[in-house]
């Protein structure tokens, strides 16, 4: 029986009825989602009382399981600093007072911290960051418990971010974390950062994984970032990013600071894609990156409009084929998007490129395209990325010297790999990291390229660099 109300009492009533059910649906949701972590934390049997038996959820015997997994990594390094060259000035020595014969260099020996996750602990294998250990002479890893070891660098992947560190422990008992399949995270689930922010030592927070799939950000050659609000500040770069079950779903690496510290924006490496970098380095020393052969753009509406494709469609459009290239030999051909790669739907142009860059060199990857408005299957076989060609000691161009130039994957331009100080590529502005695209505005695409562009050119070079997400022009004279 439906009933109505007409005085304004009841009115009122019912009114205030519904705001308190509005009301009431924001604790209904905090409350379903403490329940729900209670329950998962009841089904792994964890102890769900404190002393005076009231319950009460804690991940507390989760972290007693995972923390002795994950170390404080601290490195040394010695620089040479150069002398002011009045120093050297006899005259102005005598005036100061200074000693006769001043060194016209110095050693400065520096220690930073970071962090670090043993895999294997009968290997002695951890893993960090590339740019933790980047430039060391020394290298220490330092356990909970106190341990400390000497560590040998096995190798790293700068484009990636990772390198593999080796303790020899004698017979010392260690502890690992086991390896999660990082495809299987979503957007939601809870995470734990342990790591050694600002060298205080081990620290853990608490979050959620707040994206996936994060790129262009411009911090990595290839980027496929965990976003999570678990606090990670400096120090951490390294450490365990870990789900609930104690296992390891990705490598602390990066933080967006505008102010300098954690402002909820944290970055992680996926195991996955990690452990390609970390199994090659393993064995061989080095990772051996392969690329197709392609140059490659997102596929936008205007683009699919123009091919005659849906302009729903996801994909990745091939603008050029690189001729002798795996690609080539693929059978595939400009104008074919790319669809899937492996099994696994890519729909931006950075998605391809790290599916193909962290597969190794003769391994087939098969590939779905749509060409003239039809699904095909392709195979083609990763060959090798291109080798540095060209280095301080053979320069490009004298503009260019002091530049260690590399050969960018999937043709996209010319890479500067270094700087050496104080050269003519640094007093212009050019930077590690940097890529070349345009010379003289003509389109550089490899070290050839940009050997022809810059041929004649003995006044000025124009160079249109990529840097980040940002594109300039730098003019050197």
């Amino acid at each position: 029986m439906r009933m109505f109300c007409t005085d304004v009492t009841c009115i009122n009533a019912t009114r205030k009825s519904r705001l308190r059910g509005r009301l009431d649906q924001p604790r209904q949701l905090l409350l379903a989602m403490a329940l729900l972590l209670y329950s998962a934390l009841a089904s792994a049997g964890w102890p769900l009382a404190d002393q005076d038996g009231r319950e009460l959820p804690s991940l507390a015997p989760l972290l007693q399981e995972v923390n002795p997994a994950v170390v404080n990594i601290s490195t040394y390094a010695t620089h040479t600093v150069r002398q002011n060259p009045l120093l050297q000035d006899p005259f102005f020595r005598r005036f100061f007072n200074l000693p006769p014969n001043m060194q016209p260099e110095q050693k400065r020996r520096t220690q930073s911290a970071g962090s670090g996750v043993i895999i294997d602990a009968k290997a002695g294998t951890v893993v960090t960051n590339h740019h933790v250990v980047d430039g060391a002479d020394e290298v220490r890893v330092s356990l909970e418990d106190g341990r400390s070891y000497r560590a040998e660098v096995l190798g790293s992947d700068p484009e990636v971010d990772i390198a593999v560190l080796k303790i020899d422990v004698g017979g010392d008992k260690l502890s690992d974390l086991k390896i999660a399949n990082s495809d299987q995270l979503k957007v939601g689930d809870f995470v734990i950062a342990i790591g050694n922010p600002f060298g205080l030592g081990q620290t853990v927070t608490t979050g959620v994984v707040s994206a996936l799939g994060r790129t262009g950000l411009g911090i990595e050659g290839y980027e496929n970032f965990i976003q999570t609000d678990a606090s990670i500040n400096p120090g951490n770069s390294g450490g365990a990013l870990v789900n609930l079950r104690g296992e390891l779903v990705g490598i602390n690496t990066a933080i967006l600071a505008p102010s300098g510290g954690n402002v909820g924006i944290g970055f992680a490496i996926p195991t996955n894609m990690a452990q390609h970098s970390i199994s090659q380095i393993l064995e061989h020393g080095e990772v051996r990156r392969g690329q197709l052969g392609i140059i490659i753009q997102d596929l936008t509406p205007k683009l699919a409009e123009a091919f005659d494709i849906d302009k729903d469609q996801r994909g990745v459009l091939i603008a050029e084929v690189q001729k002798g290239s795996a690609a080539e030999k693929a059978g595939l051909q400009a104008g074919d998007v790319v669809v899937e790669v492996a099994g696994k739907a890519v729909h931006n142009a950075a998605q391809l490129r790290n599916a193909v860059g962290v597969r190794r060199v003769g391994e087939t990857l098969k590939l779905k395209i749509l060409r003239d408005g039809d699904f095909k299957q392709i195979k083609a076989k990763v060959g090798e990325a291109a080798k540095m060609v060209a280095g301080k000691d053979e320069p490009v161009h004298r503009f260019l010297e002091g530049a260690t130039l590399e050969n960018a994957s999937d043709a996209a331009g010319v890479e500067i790999a270094a700087v050496e100080p104080g050269s003519a590529a640094a007093q212009a502005g050019l930077r590690p990291g940097d890529t070349i695209v345009s010379a003289n505005r003509k389109r550089v695409r490899n070290i050839a390229d940009l050997k022809q562009a810059t041929a004649g050119s003995d006044k000025r070079l124009l160079l249109r660099v990529t840097r980040g997400q940002v594109s300039l022009y730098i003019v050197l004279e």
